[in-house]
């Protein structure tokens, strides 16, 4: 018998005799051989990873975003998988996901071949439309500290693996390279009303923008259509993604995140045996030492406190971080609406104080848009909107039955487009004069006679007496007394009592110190622009400074805050120790010998170190920086934009810097650096 058939019959004699047990684990596990053979192509040649890396990814998604923004915002993009297909980009989606999961971003030459393999195939099963989501068990691209692929698993750790709602590594890693290439085409189009889930845009100018923009509205309509974050028709999202796209490739990708994932589940067999099993005592999980750590307390604490508008993320199937991106493709035709709807609703006069003749002269002072003067009976009819999340408001300068109206016909535009049955509950009008809330700050207006000075014909300054309506933006103290007393930092609702830190107890004072600081140091930057920001961060600070010295006093056995306060002073900045162990050594010799922490005193122990309200005006016409820079990019790269701007500089008589250095050099060459001197 020859070599060759003695392998074959081998082969053959010993694959029966393998345990149905130990098979069954092995099918379980992606092997690589597997992945390549489901990726690739019979007579397909292995290409090198490191050949493929040939451009920047920076500048690939730059001139992606480029092109976007100086294209008309109705072009259509047909074909998107040239981006898809780019392995540069993939290699920027995978450093971007390990440092989601790992808390480091890996340099690209730090990158093992291994894993640029495996992310090469990656790619190749999504751009040849063989790529599955939610596949735990054959995964292409897996976590570095994911150790699963190299070694046998048990059934139990099998099951938790499947029935886990925690999305892949690879998914993440394809809903990157989406992000990428879909965040630039659609930010392009979006309107600037919207301030969620976006670059450059935030709560804080949300907040900025209604201090600088809704001043002389007297009522607001305040609606929810957050509704759209928990059930999405994916013919809506379809029909709108294929306004800009046209790239069936993409669009097919993304309509099948939409799919219900179907959870791979073990025989039953196998289930009633799990279950008859008794259940051991559960350690203390370990954390490895590459392993990320979760967040600290302070963080955990603070997102604790996201307003009833930021709180609800949208995810849909397996679409991930992509699908704040879908919710806004979807509002954005809400937001286009409203914005038509503005125009109509604007009916100049002229004996309004504000707005008598255009839609964009409302801002009578740029430096205190807040104030409006009062005008006689017959006002302008103006309406403006803004919104963030699934959550928007709208003001409105004219009568009720205006508001009403508009309510009507959002409940019918919403019905018709994204098939939402809205209520009244969810679109609420109420009059400036009761106090709007909206991301747990209250707009409301009051009437002041401030003295108004200006010059007039002559250089003479003239004072005379104002009256006008100040619009207010005030944090919520309300608000801010109900999260505390969820987070269980206080009892009780109109006289609040702090209660101990129980979190903290097995902390040092220097860490739990320094834990508040940073807490309170993020509150502090969060009502940065609320008109009353030193009371509710004094508020803050005295909540949390009380609840220290409590857990103090009962870690230290000290028995009431005021021995506390007595022996670590009121900002808790000196040593506390148990009166019983005065063999104890003092804390500034092991300060000296690096045996323990500094201890940071708890911050605004007073109001004088509390900081004032920003009042910094905001421009109507605001955008981001980098759509800003990427704006004035375009317009130089324009040659009938640049030949203008150089004829302008010409018939001034202004000379170029360029000009200047030339000169400078010719007279250096020429004439010698003599006569240059000399010139000088």
């Amino acid at each position: 018998m020859s070599k060759r058939n003695f392998i074959k019959h081998l082969s053959c004699t010993v694959s029966p005799a393998i345990p149905r047990a130990l098979s069954r684990s092995f099918a379980s596990l992606p092997t690589l051989s597997r992945q390549s053979s489901q990726g690739a192509h019979p007579n397909q040649v292995i290409q090198d990873p490191y050949a493929l890396l040939k451009e920047d990814p920076v500048d690939l998604v730059s001139s992606l975003w480029v092109k976007s923004f100086s294209s008309p915002t109705d072009i259509v993009f047909p074909n998107l998988t040239g981006f898809l297909a780019k392995f540069d980009l993939w290699v920027l989606a995978y450093q971007r996901t390990c440092a989601h999961v790992t808390g480091t971003f890996p340099p690209r030459n730090a990158i093992h071949f291994n894993a640029l393999h495996s992310l090469l195939s990656l790619r190749n099963a999504v751009t040849r439309n063989q790529f599955k989501w939610d596949d735990k068990i054959h995964q292409l691209v897996r976590s570095p500290f994911d150790k699963t692929g190299t070694r046998l698993i048990s059934k139990t750790k099998l099951k938790a693996t499947l029935e886990s709602s925690e999305p892949c590594f690879q998914d993440r890693v394809v809903q990157e390279v989406l992000l990428m290439i879909l965040e630039p085409v659609f930010e392009a189009r979006f309107s600037v009303k919207s301030h969620a889930f976006r670059p450059g845009r935030n709560a804080h100018t949300v907040i900025r923008t209604i201090r600088s923009n809704f001043a002389g509205y007297l009522w607001f309509l305040k609606g929810d259509v957050s509704e759209i974050f928990n059930r999405l028709d994916i013919n809506v999202v379809m029909g709108l993604l294929e306004k800009a796209i046209k790239d069936r490739r993409v669009l097919g990708l993304i309509k099948s995140a939409f799919r219900p994932t179907v959870r791979n589940q073990m025989p039953r067999a196998d289930n009633e045996k799990l279950r008859t099993k008794k259940k051991k005592g559960t350690k203390k999980k370990i954390l490895q030492e590459n392993e990320p750590k979760p967040d600290p307390f302070w963080l955990r604490t603070f997102f604790d406190f996201a307003p009833e508008e930021a709180a609800k993320v949208p995810n849909y199937g397996c679409c991930g971080i992509i699908s704040p991106l879908l919710a806004n493709v979807c509002l954005n035709e809400l937001d286009h609406f409203m914005e038509q709807k503005i125009i109509e609703f604007f009916k100049p006069s002229p004996f309004d104080s504000i707005w008598k003749s255009s839609i964009d002269d409302g801002c009578h002072n740029p430096s205190w848009p807040e104030f409006v003067p009062s005008s006689g009976k017959e006002k302008t009819r103006k309406m403006d909107y803004i919104r963030y999340g699934g959550h928007f408001l709208i003001g409105i300068r004219g009568p009720r039955d205006d508001a009403v109206q508009i309510r009507k016909e959002i409940i019918e535009f919403c019905d018709v487009q994204f098939g939402l049955r809205l209520d009244n509950s969810k679109l609420e009008i109420e009059h400036i004069s009761r106090g709007i809330q909206f991301l747990d700050h209250i707009i409301c207006r009051r009437v002041i006679h401030p003295t108004l000075r200006y010059t007039s014909t002559g250089g003479k300054i003239v004072s005379e007496k104002g009256v006008g309506t100040l619009l207010s933006v005030t944090a919520s103290l309300q608000q801010c007394i109900r999260q505390f007393r969820r987070l269980k930092f206080v009892k009780g609702d109109k006289d609040p009592e702090p209660l101990p830190c129980t979190p903290m107890l097995y902390s040092s004072q220097a860490h739990s110190n320094a834990q508040m600081n940073k807490f309170l140091e993020t509150m502090a930057d969060w009502y940065r622009y609320a008109d009353n920001r030193k009371k509710v961060v004094g508020f803050c600070a005295y909540v949390i400074r009380s609840s220290l010295a409590k857990l103090y006093a009962a870690r230290y056995r000290l028995k009431s805050r005021a021995k506390v306060y007595k022996m670590a002073s009121r900002n808790l900045s000196r040593p506390l120790r148990e009166s019983s162990n005065n063999s104890a050594p003092e804390y500034s010799d092991l300060l000296r010998m690096g045996l323990v922490d500094a201890i940071e005193g708890v911050q605004f122990s007073h109001m004088s170190l509390i900081p004032s309200c920003d009042y910094t005006p905001f421009p109507r016409n605001w955008v981001p920086h980098h759509e800003g820079v990427l704006r004035e990019y375009i317009k130089l790269e324009d040659p009938k934009f640049f030949c203008e701007l150089h004829r302008s500089i010409k018939r001034q008589g202004l000379s170029l810097p360029q000009d200047e250095v030339s000169d400078i050099v010719w007279h250096c060459k020429v004439c010698g650096l003599r006569r240059h001197q000399i010139d000088v």
